[in-house]
């Protein structure tokens, strides 16, 4: 049976949560990963959200991504690919953690570009966050146990603000 979507108010524990889930993978990366983001709307403050933290492992290149695929799995990350998405690879989480994704992105990665843009977009415009949320339960309840139809569902309006946030950056 497919698994139910359900989006829940935020909960203020989730950057803690973050911190938590990215100690020992910074531990075993050491200076091989740039930076490790919470992006997602669990990154938001304040907004509803399917209880599950993002985490973008930042690496110089994509020279680097064996060796970090090589070092997450001695935590217990599964490598999946990159599940159609060029310039991220996905992760399944290890069974003794809270369940979240990880994803590793070279620098350049146009997809970690978006993951940013966009978490710092709703960051900033906390009303275009609430549309959002709004959003998100309308094609929870319409696509309850579809995730790839509610994540469909939901491209174009992340692609709308992407573009914006994009247009701020290129006014400054």
């Amino acid at each position: 049976m497919p698994e139910q979507i359900v989006i829940v108010e935020y909960d203020p524990s989730w950057p803690s949560l973050f911190e938590k889930l990215k100690t020992p993978v910074a531990e075993i990366l050491g200076e091989s990963a740039l930076a490790i983001e919470h992006v997602g709307s669990t990154s938001v403050p304040g907004l509803a959200a399917k209880p599950i933290i993002d985490m973008d492992v930042v690496v110089p290149s994509t020279a680097c991504i064996r060796a970090t695929i090589l070092a997450l799995a001695t935590l217990g990350y599964e490598h999946q690919g990159d599940l159609g998405i060029k310039g991220r690879e996905a992760f399944l989480w290890p069974s003794n953690t809270p369940r979240h994704h990880l994803y590793v992105c070279p620098r350049d990665s146009k997809e970690l570009r978006r993951h940013l843009l966009f978490r710092d977009y709703l960051i900033k415009y906390s009303s275009e966050a609430h549309r959002y949320a709004l959003l998100k339960r309308e094609l929870a309840q319409k696509f309850a146990s579809d995730r790839q139809a509610y994540t469909d569902a939901k491209s174009e309006y992340i692609q709308m603000i992407t573009e914006r946030a994009l247009h701020d950056l290129e006014a400054i």
